[in-house]
């Protein structure tokens, strides 16, 4: 079975396009044009056209149903910000606020034509009222897991020795301590991102995707073979390294 999936976004519409250009050329030279696509989450905030990335997906998701798109934490920060208002949410870690420089969610309003740098309480009203309903219900609908063939799609992680259906929902999005350095086996490869690395990266018990879109990197697109993966570039599969 084949699978492919998509790493975080971060609102950059272009390099989404390209990434689904090269699974395209990949589903042509392999004849896998059943095969689902799951993108990890986070399309939004930091890049400059998180509005055209959800708009793109809306389109994509409604008229094929290979697509998959789960939630990120980014996107769960925007939905509660929408929901809630300008004041923390408890839910979120302290030390990130959705419109800080860290979170990145001004590019997210400048993409609505929002001037994120008001007060708070009216940059909250305007985008409430510039950002449409379809898509903050598209944001809100996200789910936060996919199971797929030999793998669990998730944002950023599991809590390892947990059963998957007493995992921590928040968890799902934001995990990163305790999961990343552990080796033991999770059952599926769980596929990831959330946490940036350098190049896609195997680490036998779970994949890592997320190759820094958000901070100049590329966007990467894998298609995955039961545990083998496979990197898609312009020129065609780059095997991922797998430990034995």
């Amino acid at each position: 079975m084949t699978l492919y999936a998509i790493g975080d976004i971060h609102g950059h519409l272009t390099k989404l396009r390209a990434a689904h250009a090269r699974i395209d050329a990949d589903r042509a030279a392999h004849g896998t044009g059943s095969a689902p696509l799951i993108h990890i989450g986070d399309l939004v905030d930091r890049g400059p056209d998180s509005a055209g990335v959800i708009a793109y997906l809306m389109r994509l998701r409604a008229s094929d149903p290979r697509i998959v798109t789960l939630t990120g934490n980014h996107d769960a920060m925007l939905t509660r910000w929408l929901e809630t208002g300008p004041g923390p949410d408890p839910r979120d870690p302290p030390h990130v606020r959705y419109l800080s420089d860290k979170a990145g969610g001004g590019a997210t309003l400048a993409s609505y034509d929002v001037d994120p740098t008001g007060p708070p309480d009216e940059v909250h009203e305007e985008a409430v009222a510039r950002i449409p309903r379809a898509h903050r219900e598209f944001l809100a609908g996200l789910p936060r897991w996919h199971r797929a063939g030999e793998c669990l799609f998730v944002h950023a992680g599991i809590r390892p020795g947990i059963p998957f259906e007493d995992q921590d929902p928040e968890e799902l999005i934001w995990i990163r301590d305790g999961f990343l350095d552990d080796p033991h086996d999770h059952g599926p490869l769980v596929v990831h991102g959330h946490t940036p690395v350098e190049d896609v990266t195997h680490a036998g018990n779970r994949l890592a995707i997320d190759t820094g879109a958000a901070y100049g990197g590329p966007l990467s697109a894998v298609a995955i073979e039961g545990r083998d993966v496979f990197l898609l570039t312009e020129d065609g599969r780059l095997p991922v390294p797998r430990p034995r």
